[in-house]
């Protein structure tokens, strides 16, 4: 969310970028559709799996346009929120739902699990359902970038820990729900570890404008000096400051969110209170500065599992011109628009989106009753 306010200061530069043409696989034409899709029923009994349970909580209610079966008497199921040890760091994870296929839900930047609460609740009712925090996020660690290294936030590092997160926790392969930088995290792991991805639903995937491939020529040492003034001198940390606050994190929000009445203080504190937590200046710092690694044009001709791309209209910061693109490459099995939507369909339209997580994974699951397969 916080890379708002750094696009908006490059903002000459993107409408530049935005001219680029995307290179595509496929001539082949893609349905467009504006209509969410239908829900599936409830599928067999299967216990989720974790590590050092913290809390169970099931006040997290479902609010705003979203559908729920108003008829269904069963229990809602319980929300546990986690904690996995990977690779000597804590990550935080929640997790629900005891039946169906494995969900696994990436939030995008700047964002955490928390923004997946309009959803969690719906999909566990037929799915087992995990959302986590990337290392740097929300409530996991954030390790010093200049301990660990230039390259340890990297789209190579999250693929690596979602890959590790569905053997070593879930212990099954996962459909992976992913928004904004979510998605490449997403479409990396599932390049590099095809076996454990079952399928991918991208919302508003980030189309990476200040990649080094998307700047021109002439931008680039400007944009270069300016990353490097902000990562190694107090600038970059008084930008931050300026930008961690409930006022700019509100204003940040009704940007990129079509409807704001959906920008709720509950919302504005989601995104603000893990952005307060030691570490987390460096770790926006440092991907913000962050110009290199895969492009989703390049992830996705090599993806081999199905693909299904949903995008809001109304996103001020990812054209859906651009994102349209996409729909032609061959592992992509349609575009979906979702009118009136904003950058964060799954959390403003979760009335959409829903639906639409449900139907995909039906598609795409071997029979009614979910078959469970230990990797």
């Amino acid at each position: 969310m916080l890379m708002a306010a750094f696009n908006s200061l490059t903002l000459p530069l993107s409408k530049l970028e935005f001219r680029l043409p995307i290179p595509l696989c496929s001539a082949a034409r893609t349905k467009i559709s504006t209509s969410p899709l239908h829900s599936i029923s409830n599928l067999s009994r299967f216990r989720p799996n974790g590590f050092l349970l913290c809390s169970i909580s099931s006040d997290h209610s479902i609010t705003g346009d979203q559908i729920q079966d108003k008829t269904n008497t069963d229990p809602q199921p319980q929300l546990q929120t986690c904690k996995w040890d990977w690779r000597g760091y804590t990550i935080r994870y929640q997790c629900s739902g005891s039946c169906g296929p494995a969900l696994v839900l990436v939030h995008g930047f700047g964002a955490n699990s928390n923004h997946w609460r309009k959803n969690i609740p719906v999909l566990a009712k037929s799915h087992r359902v995990y959302a986590i925090d990337l290392i740097g996020y929300g409530y996991s660690d954030k390790p010093n970038p200049r301990e660990v290294g230039d390259s340890f936030y990297s789209f190579e590092t999250w693929a690596s820990q979602l890959n590790d997160f569905c053997s070593s926790v879930v212990k099954d392969e996962a459909f992976f729900i992913c928004n904004s930088i979510g998605g490449l995290v997403g479409l990396q792991a599932a390049v590099t570890k095809p076996h454990i991805c079952r399928g991918i639903l991208l919302l508003n995937i980030s189309l990476r404008m200040l990649h080094i491939k998307k700047q021109p020529w002439f931008g680039r040492p400007f944009i270069a000096s300016f990353q490097s003034l902000l990562r190694n001198t107090a600038v970059g940390k008084l930008f931050f400051r300026s930008v961690a606050t409930p006022e700019s994190i509100r204003s940040i929000l009704c940007q990129c969110y079509h409807d704001t009445s959906q920008v709720t203080e509950e919302l504005v504190q989601i995104i603000l209170h893990p952005g307060l937590e030691p570490g987390a200046v460096d770790v926006f710092l440092e991907f913000i500065c962050y110009s290199g690694g895969p492009l989703p044009e390049e992830l996705l001709p090599q993806v081999k599992c199905p693909v299904l791309i949903a995008w809001g209209d109304k996103d001020p910061w990812e054209s859906i011109e651009l994102g349209r693109a996409y729909g032609n490459f061959d592992s992509v099995e349609d575009f979906i628009i979702l009118p009136n939507v904003g950058h964060c369909p799954q959390d403003e339209a979760p009335h959409l989106v829903n639906p639409l997580v449900e139907s995909f994974v039906a598609r795409h699951s071997k029979s009614p009753a979910s078959s469970s397969t230990t990797i």
